[in-house]
This record gives C-alpha cells, sequence and structure tokens, in this order.
C-alpha cells in the first residue's frame, strides 16, 4: 500500500487529467495553451485510504491582446453617435518591450479644459488690472 497521497489536477470539465502526481508536488501550468476567459483548475486528492478531497479554483486567463475602449462602459444607456476610442495591444514575446502600440491614448478631460480656460481669463484680469 502506498503511504502517500496522489494529487490529480484538471483544467475545466477535461476527462483526461493534465497531471498525475505523489504529494507533494510543485507544478506549472502552461496558460498558453488555453484560450482567454473563464477557466477552473480542479484538484484531487486522494490519500492512501482512499478517501478523496476536491478543491475548485475559478481563473481567468488572458495571454491574448489586451482591449481598451474609451467613450462606453459596461451597462451604459446611449443613443445616437458613439465616438469611442478601441486599442489592443499584446505583450510580446516578454523578451522585448514594444512601445508602439503598448499606451492607450486618451481624450482630454473637460474639466482640464474647464480649468484652462478659467486660469487664461484669470491672467488676462490680471495683467490687465496690474497694468491700470
Amino acid at each position: 500500500m502506498d503511504s502517500k497521497s496522489k494529487i490529480i489536477i484538471f483544467v475545466d470539465d477535461e476527462i483526461q487529467p493534465i497531471g498525475e502526481f505523489d504529494a507533494p508536488v510543485n507544478f506549472e501550468l502552461d496558460t498558453r495553451k488555453l484560450t482567454d476567459g473563464l477557466h477552473q483548475l480542479k484538484i484531487i486528492s486522494k490519500d492512501p485510504s482512499g478517501k478523496e478531497g476536491i478543491r475548485i479554483i475559478p481563473f481567468t486567463v488572458r495571454n491574448g491582446p489586451a482591449i481598451t475602449l474609451d467613450g462606453l462602459k459596461d451597462n451604459d444607456v446611449v443613443d445616437g453617435i458613439l465616438p469611442m476610442m478601441i486599442n489592443a495591444y499584446g505583450k510580446g514575446n516578454q523578451k522585448q518591450f514594444l512601445i508602439f502600440g503598448s499606451e492607450t491614448p486618451k481624450n482630454v478631460p473637460s474639466w482640464l479644459w474647464a480649468a484652462i480656460i478659467v486660469f487664461v481669463a484669470w491672467a488676462i484680469y490680471y495683467i490687465i488690472t496690474s497694468l491700470g
């Protein structure tokens, strides 16, 4: 009779495990083989007497390009024409930084325009009143 517990690892609802090991184990999950989105890691342990324990860990894979959107948020109520800015950028090979497309340009917020107008108006007022 084996004196070690067994660990069996499944991803999502696969019938075949991705690994079966003696406990304890260090394990690397290669997420590059998984599609982007929600997944779950199912770990089954069996002790030497045959009792089982199960743990399910949900996780999200995002290996593909990140997508940012400016101009529409989740569950917005909209009408008419929507101006949007969409950007997608990947991590590259993770050994070389890709500068092109790695930053998402943003629109200048309206509060900043209002602050600039107020400041310029105050500066003009100050100059006019200090000369007179």
